[in-house]
């Protein structure tokens, strides 16, 4: 088995430190591994996706000195392939439809049992409106996965993890997953898929033994082992990274210009003085 990872941004802003942080720690855990590392670009919301990031990605990623393998895989080449799978998953009965707009799972949220979370990897956990109304895909609703059902099929299921805050075997729970995470969204409206179910079928699409990306994802590979078991796809070994913070503590985001790689590169960093920074 060949170690093969991926570094997949987003082109709807300019790639930050965490970032470069995640793209150099994996491309030199692929290199010292004699491995791959492969570059997709995750373009699925089309209408926040632009063409001047993406080409900003291949620029920043290029002066950074990673290179990657083989051609770059872009999401919105594959809405066919997400819309087979969900179409299964439907035949199935593992999905239900939903309408209910986020004010709505709001208002239906707003009493919570005592000790049972509000929100999970996901947002916050649907309270399951619309689970037995059998409602039809319309343009107004959201495919959403039967937690509940997908577990009675999807378990037994386990991954291993690398990452210094979760190292070791973690086993799914159904009970946890019913209650930390629920129904998750796996088609969003005018979309051909949600995240959860594209980059699952993404990576071992290209080949992905090893997933390497921020802690703040953790919780959702719980999603993403559910879904690889309920379509009998091979479960990565998994490495969630520290995250890259600003001084007050909060994790960089794309609205961070001010630590955006392009404006290092406009004030004469190099691209040692960005590994110095990001501690590689």
């Amino acid at each position: 088995m060949i170690f093969t990872t991926r570094f997949a941004p987003s082109p709807t802003g300019p790639l930050h430190l965490g970032h470069a942080y995640s793209a150099l720690l994996a491309h030199d855990m692929a290199r010292a591994a004699d491995g791959r590392f492969l570059l997709r670009i995750d373009d699925l919301d089309q209408s926040r996706a632009r063409p001047h990031w993406e080409d900003q990605i291949y620029e920043d990623l290029t002066w950074l000195g990673i290179s990657w393998d083989g051609p770059v895989r872009r999401q919105s080449a594959h809405f066919q392939d997400y819309e087979t799978t969900l179409a299964k998953l439907r035949e199935r009965g593992l999905t239900f439809e939903c309408g209910c707009s986020r004010r709505d799972i709001d208002a239906a949220s707003n009493a919570p049992q005592e000790g049972v979370p509000e929100f999970g990897p996901d947002g916050r956990i649907y309270p399951g409106t619309c689970r037995d109304l059998n409602l039809s895909p319309n343009a107004d609703t959201c495919t959403r996965l039967n937690m509940a059902a997908g577990c009675d099929i999807g378990l037994p299921a386990a991954f291993s993890e690398t990452g210094p805050a979760h190292a070791g075997h973690h086993e799914l729970e159904k009970s946890d997953l019913v209650t930390t995470i629920g129904d998750v969204v796996l088609s969003r409206r005018q979309m051909a898929a949600s995240y959860h179910l594209s980059v699952v079928l993404d990576d071992v699409a290209t080949g992905v033994t090893h997933v390497i990306r921020g802690a703040d994802l953790f919780e959702a590979t719980r999603i993403h082992v559910v879904l690889q078991h309920l379509l009998d796809l091979p479960t990565p070994t998994y490495h969630h990274h520290d995250l890259i913070r600003d001084d007050q503590g909060k994790r960089l985001a794309k609205r961070d210009d001010a630590r955006a790689i392009s404006k290092y590169r406009a004030d004469g960093a190099s691209p040692n003085d960005i590994r110095e920074m990001v501690g590689l």
